[in-house]
């Protein structure tokens, strides 16, 4: 028996359900001796490990799924997190249910009306457009927008299925369709909060959206107007404060140069306090191509 828990487990990432363990035909008592001999170990309640509590992500994400029962999903920013489309640590785990599990410190119970939902490497989550409804009051607008770029980008979903899925009632519809008013695909491609403000910058501006994060002779450049040969480099503090970046910069600035390159470079200072500083310097550096960008010209 205790090799058919094994199998289970690792097939779930870890956590095995008192359910499943009923299933398999385990009686209540011998789950108990188990809890008691520490061969088992409580990780929600109702749910085990075999001998430790160490999950990983994805065994946490499974454990909340086997807490919160049958035809539970994940929702909100876990489910975003999940599909990929939002960086860092996994936190708090939100689960939407169609059953009564009380919420836990690191697990959110919510009980949705209806739940519509998809399987992704192996796991259900709500809709994608759910996901991004869902989500809309957890994040900041430029956030949001970001996201709605990377759902796009990654062809996950699309405009008019984002837009179908908004409605009256749903929390996170009025902030989500400001979101879609203000699309801008350019963001999909951004890493930093910096790149963020240089591309909404962009498009108040008046010339085309440059290209995010692409390649040109060997270096991975911050931005590109490909025609124009301009290259804008975002310097933050923390990527760009020490010598050895400064000298890489440096070096990277020269051969872009010698490539026939025009090479800005803007700090977040620069991008976020002083703007119109940033577009006139911008508009200047387009004057110096023979192909001049032309006012109106919005990509």
């Amino acid at each position: 028996m205790i090799e058919v828990v094994r199998a289970l487990a690792e097939k779930q990432w870890g956590p095995v359900a008192r359910r499943q363990f009923l299933d398999l035909g385990m009686s209540g008592n011998t789950v108990d001796r188990w809890l008691g001999s520490g061969r088992l170990c409580v990780v929600h309640p109702g749910v085990y490990t075999l001998g430790h509590r160490l999950l990983a992500p994805e065994g946490r994400l499974v454990a909340a799924l086997l807490y919160a029962g049958p035809g539970s999903v994940l929702s909100y920013l876990a489910a975003a997190w999940w599909l990929g489309i939002i960086d860092g640590a996994l936190g708090l785990i939100q689960i939407s249910t169609p059953n009564h599990p009380r919420s836990l410190d690191t697990v959110a119970v919510h009980r949705p009306r209806s739940i519509e939902s998809i399987r992704h490497r192996r796991l259900p989550i709500t809709t994608v457009p759910r996901i991004l409804i869902d989500s809309a009051n957890l994040v900041s607008d430029r956030m949001l927008r970001q996201l709605l770029s990377e759902v796009v980008y990654q062809r996950f979903s699309t405009l008019d299925e984002i837009e179908a899925a908004l409605g009256p009632g749903l929390r996170g519809s009025t902030k989500l369709r400001r979101a879609l008013d203000r699309h801008r695909p350019e963001l999909a491609r951004t890493v930093s909060d910096l790149e963020i403000a240089f591309v909404e910058l962009c498009g108040r501006a008046p010339f085309s959206m440059p290209e995010v994060n692409v390649r040109v002779e060997g270096f991975k450049v911050d931005a590109l107007w490909r025609q124009e040969r301009v290259v804008v480099e975002l310097d933050s503090q923390k990527a760009h404060g020490t010598s050895i970046a400064v000298a890489a910069d440096c070096h990277r600035d020269l051969t872009l140069r010698a490539a026939g390159y025009i090479v800005r470079r803007y700090s977040w200072i620069q991008v976020t306090q002083t703007p119109e500083l940033v577009i006139a310097d911008l508009i200047a550096a387009y004057a110096e191509r023979p192909r001049q960008i032309t006012p109106g010209n919005r990509g």
